[in-house]
């Protein structure tokens, strides 16, 4: 943190901020449509039906994977681009400096294109995928369950309750995630450092011969403690609004 500060200002922790701004509420969309509609097919209860009649742990994790599967590829472009965005790490701007790589989203998504092809966007797609769609089935699980616990049967759980369901759900999930989320951070930069991977294998051993076992948990106390009030007000929002227009 100190060193982004002092080498690009305040403006360094917002790199990349706005393609996920504009993509969040698609994402997320996606994700709990899908959700809650794979939940319906496989138990035939609705939302609110579904506190009298929980469904089994097995058809939520199966519901929270169809969701985490099919949202990492509305995912994909939108994140390629935040990352590619995130890593520019050019100083504050000095008279003659050179200019960044990449002037905003809009020229960082074009130039992928031009120099990458169609595909190029949809660099480190695979292992988004295998990142989201086991990780996904364990968030829903976690969620449900500590709802389940923390809630009398038949009632709906209380603000509090989904807060800090949600909350630990999010942290859950990334500790699982964390692994294939550096994978897959470096298969994106990749392209942009000339470097190619054959593959997701490739760069999980490349990385571990070079770095270490330990290389596969950076990140973790920021990705954890961010978890956990973003997914509270996700879950809180979700839950809200279900409530609302039933």
């Amino acid at each position: 943190m100190v060193k982004t500060y002092r080498h690009e200002s305040l403006l360094g922790f917002f790199k990349g901020m706005s393609f996920p701004i504009a993509s969040i509420a698609v994402v997320n969309s996606v994700l709990f449509g899908i959700y809650s509609n794979t939940l319906l097919a496989l138990t035939a209860t609705s939302h609110q039906e579904r506190r009298a009649q929980p469904p089994s742990y097995t058809h939520i994790f199966i519901a929270g994977c169809t969701g985490g599967f099919l949202q990492a590829y509305f995912l994909a472009p939108f994140d390629l681009i935040k990352v590619r965005l995130q890593n520019q790490t050019e100083p504050r701007a000095k008279p003659g400096s050179p200019p960044p790589r990449y002037r905003g989203p809009v020229h960082c998504a074009t130039s992928i294109f031009q120099e990458e092809g169609p595909r190029g966007l949809f660099r480190g797609a695979w292992a988004l995928t295998l990142r989201d769609t086991p990780t996904m089935g364990i968030y829903f699980i976690t969620y449900e369950c500590l709802c389940h616990q923390s809630t009398p049967e038949g009632q709906n759980p209380s603000s509090a309750t989904v807060l800090v369901a949600g909350g630990f759900a999010g942290i859950t999930s990334w500790v699982t995630a964390t692994p294939l989320d550096v994978i897959k951070s470096r298969m994106q930069m990749a392209g942009l450092n000339q470097r190619a991977h054959r593959g997701v294998l490739d760069c999980i051993v490349s990385s571990a011969r070079q770095e270490g076992l330990g290389v596969f948990f950076r990140g973790l106390t920021i990705n954890s403690a961010r978890a956990f009030p973003v997914n509270a007000v996700t879950f809180l929002s979700y839950e809200y609004l279900l409530h609302l227009w039933q």
